[in-house]
């Protein structure tokens, strides 16, 4: 087994764990006063993991996922937490899900569609945020509807709202507090996907590894579940029980 000091060089080759954090997922994240005040299950996790390897963190942010993926070559980061998508794993490895995410669709309050199903169709434009799991999965399934991309999430459901596009598609929790605030938009019902958040990193077997074991702990001791709560994330669940590699 590898020691702490062993795998604390092997995470954290700068001498300080360098956690990517996307801000753009509300679910996971959100932005404090300050950087250091920021909170979120991933969030408190990277602290955990800093914790345990009794070494200092630097949270570095970011507003979407894409740009997560794209640093992965360019070492500003040493973990990050991302939805576990097959193009992206040849950039980074992923541990098992440590939570689930439902993706939704967000439609005008007068749309005529009413139906997951009915989304994809001849017409149809939809905005999602470029890069993100929702958008992978959306280049590989959506056969006739338009997909328009925007830099992040949040620019995608602006142009949805100023060009009054057909269809928003994201994490499904943060369209329905959007709709809460807002009339003119609904959330459609059901989900077109489940979005598996995961821990990754780019060190290699060991450090997957250590990440891998880290996931199962906090998820069985209900660090993940208490840390869901404490941000009033009710639309987001533990995965489940996986073994570790």
């Amino acid at each position: 087994m590898t020691d702490t000091a062993s795998i604390r060089d092997i995470l954290a080759p700068h001498g300080r764990l360098r956690a990517a954090i996307n801000f753009g997922n509300t679910v996971l994240a959100k932005r404090g006063p300050t950087l250091e005040e920021a909170g979120g299950v991933s969030v408190a996790i990277a602290r955990e993991l800093a914790r345990r390897l009794d070494i200092g963190l630097d949270l570095v942010p970011f507003d979407a996922a894409g740009p997560v993926v794209a640093e992965a070559k360019n070492d500003v980061w040493d973990v990050a937490f991302l939805a576990i998508d097959p193009l992206r794993a040849q950039d980074v490895s992923f541990t098992a899900p440590y939570v689930l995410i439902e993706g939704g669709y967000m439609v005008p309050a007068d749309s005529p569609l009413h139906d997951i199903a009915e989304v994809d169709r001849s017409g149809i434009r939809m905005t999602v945020g470029k890069g993100s799991a929702y958008d992978l999965y959306l280049t590989r399934n959506i056969k006739h509807a338009e997909i328009v991309r925007e830099a992040t999430s949040a620019l995608a459901i602006e142009r949805f709202m100023r060009e009054r596009l057909d269809v928003a598609a994201g994490v499904k929790a943060s369209l329905l507090d959007y709709a809460k605030g807002n009339s003119a938009v609904r959330v459609l019902d059901g989900r077109f996907m489940v979005i598996e958040q995961a821990m990754v990193t780019v060190h290699g077997p060991h450090a997957l590894a250590t990440l891998a074991t880290l996931i199962e702990e906090l998820k069985a001791s209900g660090f993940v579940a208490r840390e869901l709560a404490a941000t009033g994330q009710t639309e987001a669940t533990v995965a489940p029980a996986a073994t570790a590699p």
